[in-house]
């Protein structure tokens, strides 16, 4: 070998290891995928002579072109990586290969990873080399360890940009999980009344959930309060729910019938869901005076109320279909209770009763009647529950609002 050749490989040798090197070190680097893309593409191109590219990726569940240089577009569009290319797990000339299309290219150079093929990348030479050897074939390991290194750079800018969105995602969250939190009152925002004391326990699944308690004072002889849950879960739900506290709160005064309250909020939840959500609800409003307590139960899960004296203990279950089912309510009840001795009420969301075993979802309303059924105060009641719910497999929103009339 002269000199001459001698230089000209070792020139070539070391162009190929730089290279290599700043293709790695692009993969830390703060570059863009299709700077990425002409990167490689000029070496080929430019420094190689390799004249035709094209370059596939699996993208989630479909395959992308990221790279077409110089190969027709007529070719390109009669090429199906699924059909034509994931067959071939090995470096294939494209003489094996059955459609025609891809005798425009030389070699089909699949990527794989975990047995599985990730990309692909296909070269062609159209130009014609001394002694017959094309640059694909001269630098054929090379494109091949290069290929590698492409696509490990593109997915870590693909994972690197994800978790990034991930993260702005989990900031949003959190600050909505804050803003939701604001809407659902803590017993010491609480109406205060003489005779009556109220507790209450919240914990939506995921970060902003579908349930929502509240007491409004309506004016010095009576409080009104509700517990409602939208059906589904996530930011779906928590948005309906928003919009559904606003107008409860601008609906619910002294003066409003529960019959009238309910139907405009069935009317106000149609127009937000379009009937693809609906919320179940149950509303009440107590007159501390009289101790007369008026309910209507929306398709909710019928709160327990239990008599401290006879020890007696009722399911307050008259009411209606849950609100957004229908345009009209077709029947409306509406429950009275009068409360003459110390009571206990206690109202409470489906994922408090709902659990998940075996891969099955069991209803029990066990853990309620066990703790609600004794002389407890209503806030040792619900701690109880709370603790004892945290032992079965939770998927939904629990939430719980408790009184206790003296």
């Amino acid at each position: 070998m002269s000199i001459a050749a001698s230089q000209n490989r070792l020139k070539l040798t070391t162009f190929k290891l730089n290279a290599l090197l700043g293709m790695a070190q692009a993969i830390s680097a703060e570059l863009k995928t299709e700077e990425i893309l002409d990167r490689f593409r000029v070496i080929l191109n430019d420094d190689l002579g390799i004249d035709r590219i094209l370059l596939f990726k699996k993208e989630e569940q479909a395959w992308e072109l990221l790279l077409n240089s110089n190969c027709p577009q007529s070719t390109v569009e009669q090429i199906s990586v699924e059909r034509d290319l994931l067959p071939f797990q090995e470096i294939t000339f494209v003489g094996a290969a059955e459609n025609p299309a891809l005798l425009e290219l030389d070699i089909i150079i699949p990527v794989v990873q975990n047995n599985a093929p990730v990309g692909y990348v296909l070269i062609g030479d159209t130009n014609e080399y001394e002694k017959g050897v094309s640059a694909t074939i001269r630098h054929l390991n090379f494109v091949q360890t290069l290929s590698i290194i492409i696509f490990v750079a593109i997915e870590n800018l693909r994972l690197f940009h994800k978790s990034l969105q991930q993260e702005a995602i989990r900031k949003e969250l959190e600050l909505a999980s804050k803003m939701q939190s604001m809407l659902i009152p803590n017993p010491e925002s609480m109406p205060k009344y003489p005779n009556i004391c109220i507790s209450s326990y919240y914990n939506p699944h995921f970060e902003v959930g579908g349930d929502y308690y509240d007491v409004i004072h309506l004016n010095d002889d009576e409080m009104g309060f509700c517990i409602a849950d939208v059906s589904g879960k996530g930011i779906s739900a928590a948005l309906l729910m928003s919009n559904f506290q606003a107008n409860l709160r601008a609906l619910f005064s002294a003066g409003i019938p529960l019959p009238m309250l309910v139907e405009k909020l069935n009317e106000r939840v149609m127009a937000t869901a379009k009937g693809e959500k609906f919320i179940t609800l149950f509303v009440g409003r107590y007159n501390t005076v009289k101790r007369h307590l008026e309910y209507i139960n929306a398709g909710h899960n019928p709160p327990i109320l239990f008599n401290k004296h006879t020890r007696q203990m009722e399911y307050l279950t008259a009411g209606c279909v849950g609100l957004g089912m229908l345009d009209d309510i077709p029947v409306l009840n509406i429950g009275s209770v009068l409360i003459s001795d110390p009571t206990k009420l206690i109202c409470y969301t489906d994922g408090l009763v709902e659990s998940v075993k075996d891969e099955k979802v069991e209803y029990n309303t066990r853990i309620l009647e066990d703790n609600v059924v004794n002389l407890e105060p209503i806030d040792e009641s619900i701690r109880r529950i709370a603790s004892d719910k945290g032992d079965a497999q939770i998927f939904d929103d629990v939430s719980i609002l408790g009184f206790d009339f003296l």
